[in-house]
């Protein structure tokens, strides 16, 4: 059974005495909700930050507790490595032609696909 009739309840409602709301409610709702300053980090960049951190002062703990010949000698050889890598001729070709496509593909557009309209 439905009862379409609610003008007794509805009445009964708005009988009832309403307590004031606080003469500062508006504000405090405003400043708890769009006046709130912006977060100083997002969550995903504290956890970078936290990390980087973590690596550097187990990197330091490592060179104080006698690891520094080491660690200069580990960064020696990704030096050389990496100026070995980087000094292929080959691979310096590569990526010129890669870079130059992608740089007349972004200005020239017109060898894009466009969208049809239909008209």
């Amino acid at each position: 059974m439905n009862y379409y009739d609610d003008d007794a309840l509805d009445a009964a409602l708005f009988a009832l005495p309403l307590e004031e709301p606080p003469a500062n409610l508006r504000a405090s709702i405003f400043a708890a909700t769009i006046y709130r300053p912006a977060p100083l980090f997002a969550f995903g960049e504290l956890a970078v930050l936290g990390a980087i951190l973590a690596v550097a002062v187990w990197l330091l703990a490592a060179v104080i507790m006698g690891g520094g010949p080491l660690f200069l000698q580990s960064l020696a050889a990704i030096g050389s490595n990496a100026s070995r890598t980087f000094g292929n001729t080959s691979l310096l070709l590569w990526a010129a032609a890669g870079g130059a496509t992608a740089i007349w593909l972004s200005i020239f557009p017109g060898l894009q696909s466009r969208a049809r309209t239909h008209e």
